[in-house]
């Protein structure tokens, strides 16, 4: 990647990010380049800090990458403020740095929600390539978020979703994301009436709510179905251990972050099957039988964002998209 104005780097706003008009299809397709080089050794990452300002379960967390194949270098200085909601601003905000890896010159800062959205969705379409059934046709979203619905977008990108059954604990949010996501990607979404009816008999069950260091743990042993694929966006908030327990293969976006976590208090007594890069590069098998369970925690990494950040800076530069400061 070259500097293409010297001296100089592009500004990109939320807005500009939207309007460069990046596809899913080509965001799962990035991540999925960037598994398989991580899986052969080909990437750099260490495991992100955290810092946690008040108030709680809020997080701050400072995320290098780089990904050669892809000429992706940079990172990404990103907050989650569960609460942020009551005061009309998003739970994650924060800025991509990209930088030339020729000469290490910043080339562009750009607003990371957008890009964190979907690329964390991306994500776990990734994973489900790998470990959900093939035919799956019906998907249970638990909290219809920023990440409810990017997920589900996802997903209706490598599977034959027909049918989604969503549940929040508000119900204008429920009722909002029902209409709307139906409306978006032509499926039949209806309200579940409680977490239950969101697990079983789905396929596919997404839990997206925030991450919080004390899991509320709703969803209970027995629930999830057999053959079905469970993404864990939101760590294991949402599941009881003993129903994390049922899965026959507990995969990850990256085992040295999950380790990381564990120390901090997450994820006790998990075994982990293996990492997405694994699973991408051929070295350790994903779904084997029909009737498997399976589950991927995707941590959230720096790598989904300095494989998704080029395009979009790319895209931008081509089409005179943001604004170009002086260094």
């Amino acid at each position: 990647m070259t500097d293409q104005h010297p001296g100089q780097l592009l500004y990109l706003s939320y807005a500009d990010v939207v309007s460069v008009g990046l596809t899913m299809a080509e965001i799962i397709d990035a991540l999925e380049v960037m598994f398989r080089e991580k899986g052969a050794g080909r990437t750099e990452m260490p495991p992100k800090p955290a810092i946690h300002p008040r108030p709680p379960d809020s997080f701050f967390h400072p995320m290098p990458a780089y990904i050669p194949a892809l000429d992706a270098l940079g990172v990404k200085w990103v907050s989650g403020y569960p609460e942020n909601y009551k005061r009309g601003l998003p739970y994650i905000m924060g800025l991509i740095v990209l930088n030339d890896p020729e000469t290490g010159a910043p080339l562009a800062v750009m607003d990371c929600t957008w890009v964190t959205a979907k690329r964390t969705g991306a994500a776990s379409a990734v994973a489900a390539k790998y470990l959900a059934r093939p035919d799956s046709e019906v998907v249970g979203i638990l909290a219809c978020g920023v990440q409810g619905r990017s997920n589900l977008e996802a997903l209706n990108v490598v599977l034959p979703l027909k049918r989604v059954l969503a549940y929040d604990i508000n119900p204008e949010v429920q009722r909002k994301y029902v209409e709307e996501m139906s409306e978006q990607l032509g499926l039949e979404v209806v309200p579940a009436q409680e977490p239950r009816q969101a697990v079983v008999g789905c396929d596919v069950v997404v839990t997206s709510g925030p991450v919080l260091k004390k899991p509320h743990a709703t969803i209970q042993p027995g629930w999830f179905e057999v053959g079905g694929f469970a993404s864990l966006v939101d760590y294991d908030s949402y599941w009881h251990p003993a129903a994390i327990a049922e899965a026959d293969k507990f995969c990850t976006d990256d085992i040295a972050q999950f380790e990381h976590e564990r120390a901090s208090g997450y994820f006790q007594g998990i075994t982990v099957h293996a990492d997405l890069g694994e699973l991408a590069a051929g070295l350790k098998p994903g779904r084997e039988t029909p009737t498997e369970r399976t589950m991927a925690c995707n941590l959230g990494l720096a790598l989904d964002d300095m494989a998704t950040a080029p395009l979009i800076y790319r895209r931008a530069v081509e089409r005179g998209i943001g604004t170009w400061l002086p260094l």
